[in-house]
């Protein structure tokens, strides 16, 4: 393992300097980071290995993010088209997504969002987060606010407590989710002042991502998510599915099992979405499907998220699950799939 960076990489020469990219790669890269922000921790790139291990995959660029496929979108999941104003995404009548910064602490090679994100985008300004929340106080259907971006836990959390602060103000806000990767890419921002943060209003849900058991056994992270459960805060999983990271039975258990372990549900695993060059890390959907069943009866039901396709163009989520019912047979009885492969005959036994 190389030494810890005493800074953030952001940039292709600082790459090169932490052996991250040999020097030979670093015109082509160039390209890459003209189009695609560049950052690491000095967390994540200290537990770097190798060039083709599950941490440096996810956060060192490659110029196959230059391959772009005509299938692939700039906005693949459909913000803008639901975006009633900045910041502000409502795909379903209870909920929205709060989008009040576009930065973070490190970008994902395969992130949805990578059009968008970046250094350059910063934060929404006073009077866009003002209006933001006065469009949301005045949607009375709304009962959820994801916190999202970027990563909101980048903002300074006195910050993040004002933000907080007028959600709980609006009655029909019941709940609110914040989506991030600080617990286990930076975990030293998980002090008092941002537990406090989190814990003084709404009740907030995290929501945890992290793609590697490699991610969660890192010095630090684990003390991260404990403050944050021993807070009371509930924290559920996300996950994306990709390949030469998780996309086979072992990685995907050891991540699985690893956040229940650290009281994390396993909530969403996300097939990849259709961002801008980023086919090499996509799987083919019966592949996810083919991984969910081989886990169904291998890990206890705790562990197991619902494997999802975000549909393009913004009509939001659906499971992709594979069905354990085969159909009936002519008495009109069920053939079901256990989880070892074996088939039986269930009849629906009704008045």
């Amino acid at each position: 393992m190389r030494p810890t960076p005493a800074r953030p990489i952001r940039s292709v020469q600082a790459l090169v300097e932490a052996g991250l990219a040999g020097p030979e790669a670093a015109a082509a890269l160039a390209e890459v980071a003209e189009r695609y922000a560049i950052a690491l921790t000095p967390h994540v790139s200290g537990q770097i290995r190798s060039a083709d291990d599950p941490i440096a995959r996810q956060f060192v660029p490659t110029t196959a993010e230059l391959r772009l496929h005509p299938a692939e979108r700039a906005d693949p999941i459909g913000d803008h088209a639901h975006a009633p104003l900045p910041g502000l995404v409502r795909r379903y009548p209870d909920r929205v997504l709060l989008k009040a910064v576009h930065v973070c602490p490190v970008y994902c090679r395969f992130c949805f969002r990578r059009e968008q994100v970046g250094p350059g985008g910063a934060m929404l300004s006073e009077p866009e987060l003002d209006a933001a929340l006065d469009w949301i106080a005045g949607q009375d259907q709304l009962w959820e606010v994801i916190l999202t971006g970027g990563d909101p836990l980048v903002m300074r959390p006195a910050w993040l407590q004002r933000v907080l602060g007028r959600l709980a103000q609006i009655p029909h806000v019941q709940v609110v989710r914040v989506h991030t990767r600080v617990p286990v890419v930076d975990p030293a921002r998980v002090d008092d002042a941002l537990i406090e943060a989190l814990s003084a209003f709404v009740p907030v849900w995290v929501g945890v991502h992290s793609n590697h058991a490699d991610e969660l056994g890192a010095p630090g992270v684990k003390a991260a998510l404990d403050r944050l459960a021993r807070a009371g805060l509930p924290l559920v999983g996300q996950t994306v599915l990709l390949a030469g990271v998780n996309d086979e039975v072992g990685a995907m258990e050891a991540l699985l099992r690893g956040m229940v372990r650290m009281r994390i549900k396993p909530y969403y695993l996300h097939h990849g979405d259709l961002a801008p060059g980023t086919a090499h890390f996509r799987t083919r959907i019966a592949h996810g499907q083919g991984l969910m069943a081989a886990l169904r009866g291998r890990v206890s039901g705790l562990c197991l998220p619902t494997y999802v396709l975000d549909l393009p163009g913004g009509h939001g989520k659906v499971p992709l699950l594979p069905s354990a019912l085969r159909g009936q047979d002519p008495d009109g009885a069920w053939i079901v799939d256990d989880p070892w492969g074996g088939q039986h005959r269930y009849r629906e036994a009704l008045p």
